[in-house]
C-alpha cells in the first residue's frame, strides 16, 4: 500500500487546487513544480503542460487537467465553465457531459466553492451554491451563489474539494486530477517517457493543444494513451472490471495494436478489465428493445485528435471506472487505482 498512499497524498495535494475549465494556468504552475522536483524536464504551451525523461518517445501518456466549475458571466451571474468555455462550438451531442446535463442539474445545491485569479491561483473568496436551473434560452446551466456578490465577470469559481479516502475507496472531484496525480507519481519511479497535461477537454478543445504538439515538431505516434475516469451508474457495475479499455469513441477507432498491448498487460497481471464501447453495446440492445435512444459511445480526447489527425497519431485510452461521476463525490476503487498504476508502470518501461 506504500506507493499508493505516495499517490493518494499528492492528490490530496492537487485535488485541493483549483484548475476550473479555461482557466487551468494557476494549476499548470503547480504541477510544473511538482514535476521538476521529480526531475522531469517541463515545457509549456499553449493549453498544453508537456513532462518528459531521457526517451521520450518510449511511451506517451495525457490525461487532462480541467475539471468542472463556474464562470462569473455577469453581476452575480454565474454559469457552467465547460459551456462557455467551448462556446458550445464542439458540443455535438454526443459527449457524456452533454446528455447528462439536465441530469446534474440539482447535484450542487449546498456545493461550497472558492473563487481564484485564473492566473495566478490568487485566493479570491469563498461561497456556497444557491441553486441551479438549466436555461432553455442559453442552454446552458445557470447557478445563484451566496458570498459572490463582489466577483465580476471572468472570474473563475472551482468547487472546494478534498479527497476522502476510505477503506475501499477514494472519492472527491476525481475527474481528471487522478490520473493526472498518476502521471506526476511515475516520474519519480524514474519514467523516461512523455507526459501531456491539457485543458479544456471538458470543453472539447484539449485535443488541438494536444494535436499542435505533434505537428510542432513533426511527430507521429501510434503510442499515445490518453488516461482518464470512465463513469459507471454504480458500484456493482463498476467494481466489475478493475480498468476500461476501448476500442473506440464516438468520434474514431482507436489503435487495434496498443489496445492488445493493453489487454495483455491487464492479463498478465492478473487485472480485471473490459471494453467500454462493447458495454454500451450491450446497454443499447436493451434500449432498442424498449424503444429508447440510445447512449452515446461518448466524446474522448482520443477519438478527437485521431479523428482530427489524419493518422498522424493514433493511440488508445485507459480509465478508472467511477462512479458519481461529474460530482463533488466521484469515487473510485482503490483497486483499481492500484490496477491502474501497474500497468502504467509496465507500458512506461524504457524500450
Amino acid at each position: 500500500m506504500s506507493e499508493i498512499n505516495e499517490v493518494f497524498d499528492l492528490l490530496k495535494i492537487l485535488i485541493r487546487e483549483p484548475s476550473v475549465v479555461g482557466a487551468e494556468h494557476a494549476f499548470f504552475r503547480v504541477l510544473q513544480r511538482e514535476l521538476e522536483e521529480r526531475g522531469a524536464n517541463v515545457t509549456w504551451y499553449e493549453g498544453l503542460l508537456v513532462a518528459q525523461g531521457n526517451q521520450p518517445h518510449s511511451a506517451m501518456f495525457s490525461a487532462h487537467i480541467d475539471r468542472h466549475g463556474l464562470i462569473c458571466t455577469g453581476p452575480n451571474e454565474f454559469q457552467y465553465a465547460a459551456f462557455v468555455a467551448g462556446n458550445r462550438s464542439d458540443l455535438l451531442g454526443n459527449s457524456v457531459s452533454e446528455q447528462l446535463m439536465a441530469k446534474i442539474v440539482d447535484r450542487f445545491d449546498a456545493t461550497p466553492v472558492m473563487a481564484y485569479e485564473p492566473w495566478s491561483g490568487a485566493y479570491r473568496g469563498k461561497g456556497q451554491i444557491a441553486s441551479t436551473y438549466v436555461c432553455e434560452r442559453r442552454n446552458n446551466l445557470i447557478f445563484k451563489l451566496e458570498g459572490m456578490e463582489h466577483l465580476v465577470a471572468g472570474t473563475p469559481v472551482a468547487f472546494a474539494d478534498r479527497l476522502a479516502v476510505g477503506e475501499d475507496t477514494i472519492s472527491g472531484q476525481l475527474d481528471n486530477v487522478l490520473t493526472a496525480a498518476f502521471l506526476v507519481h511515475l516520474f519519480s519511479q524514474g519514467f523516461q517517457g512523455t507526459a501531456f497535461f491539457t485543458a479544456q477537454e471538458e470543453a472539447g478543445k484539449s485535443w488541438r493543444y494536444l494535436l499542435e504538439w505533434f505537428r510542432r515538431f513533426g511527430s507521429t505516434t501510434n503510442k499515445l494513451i490518453v488516461v482518464d475516469t470512465s463513469p459507471y451508474p454504480d458500484r456493482q457495475e463498476a467494481d466489475k472490471q478493475h480498468l476500461v479499455l476501448r476500442n473506440r469513441d464516438a468520434n474514431a477507432m482507436f489503435d487495434p495494436g496498443l489496445t492488445e498491448q493493453l489487454k495483455q498487460i491487464c492479463e498478465e497481471g492478473g487485472i480485471r478489465y473490459s471494453y467500454k464501447d462493447k458495454f454500451i453495446d450491450q446497454k443499447n440492445e436493451l434500449l432498442k428493445a424498449q424503444g429508447q435512444e440510445p447512449q452515446s459511445y461518448g466524446s474522448t480526447e482520443m477519438g478527437r485528435i485521431v479523428a482530427a489527425s489524419n493518422g498522424m497519431v493514433t493511440g488508445s485510452t485507459l480509465q478508472i471506472p467511477t462512479t458519481g461521476y461529474h460530482t463533488m463525490e466521484e469515487t473510485a476503487s482503490i483497486a483499481s487505482c492500484q490496477a491502474f498504476l501497474k500497468v502504467l508502470k509496465k507500458v512506461g518501461e524504457a524500450v
